[in-house]
């Protein structure tokens, strides 16, 4: 049965199941994705611990657009969008259907503003390095959101809120990037694991506001100070967070994990709602 048909099944028979988690991974380097590592070993462990979705809808930091897009085709393609890394990790495919029926339902679900069905993207790293130890076996719908570059953290946030019927339906949404995320600054010295001061500052300030859902302080991050501004200088990495948290309902807590500064500048901190 192709992923197409198994979402419109779905769709017809458990319209009415509890919601799917939503998550959000600091994915970190494209090393990740073939690394056995404490991050990649916490990914495989959740996908565990979760039911196992009908599709995976991803907003990842490495698509970012003027408007906004979906992935429509049938089968994406695995994108290496990155450079000067391993033979290997060139090599890896991730072969995974998407989901025209699922894509044409999310595009009409988002009221705020027109989707367009894109049929040339594909999974860029911010998706596959994480999925593939999700689910390693591939047989999982998974389609892409783009993130509009025109637009502030406010209205990410609001958009996210279009896409709570798809957790009704089975659809796990995955945002995809780094809550503190200043590459200029990296320190490869203690890529093993460490922040500069202002890093676990911010690491402290952020960690503390999602668990106390002050999402308002987390949409206008610019207003948090100067070591604010080091965390975030440009907002790719940190915008899939606001759909993680647009997702969450009053009832729903927030579970951290992946919780480790690494090369001083970035950290690997991980949201579930649940």
């Amino acid at each position: 049965m192709t992923g197409l048909n198994q979402f419109k099944n779905f769709t017809t028979n458990l319209a009415a199941t509890d919601l799917m988690p939503a998550l959000f991974m600091g994915h970190g380097s494209p090393m990740n994705g073939i690394a056995l590592n404490e991050f990649s070993k916490s990914w495989t462990d959740i996908a565990k611990s979760i039911p196992v979705p009908q599709a995976v809808l991803v907003v990842s930091a490495h698509w970012f657009t003027k408007g906004t897009r979906i992935t429509a085709m049938d089968f994406p393609a695995t994108i290496h969008d990155f450079g000067g890394f391993p033979q290997a990790l060139f090599d890896i495919q991730y072969p995974a259907p998407g989901n025209p029926i699922l894509a044409k339902e999310t595009a009409e679900l988002i009221k705020g503003t027109t989707v367009t069905l894109d049929h040339d993207w594909g999974l860029d790293h911010g998706a596959w390095s994480v999925i593939k130890h999700m689910y390693p076996l591939a047989d999982i719908p998974v389609l892409q959101l783009s993130i509009d570059y025109t637009k502030d953290a406010h209205y990410h946030y609001n958009l996210a809120k279009e896409l709570l019927a798809l957790r009704k339906k089975g659809v796990l949404i995955l945002g995809s990037g780094n809550i503190i995320h200043n590459l200029r600054l990296m320190n490869w010295e203690m890529i093993q694991g460490g922040g500069f001061d202002w890093a676990l500052e911010m690491q402290e300030t952020f960690k503390n506001l999602i668990l106390n859902k002050e999402h308002q302080a987390l949409i206008h991050y610019d207003s948090l100070g100067s070591a604010a501004k080091l965390a975030i200088p440009t907002p790719e990495h940190y915008l899939p967070l606001m759909y993680t948290l647009g997702l969450q309902n009053e009832n729903e807590q927030a579970v951290l994990f992946n919780d480790k500064a690494v090369g001083g500048s970035l950290t690997m901190t991980s949201v579930q709602i649940m």
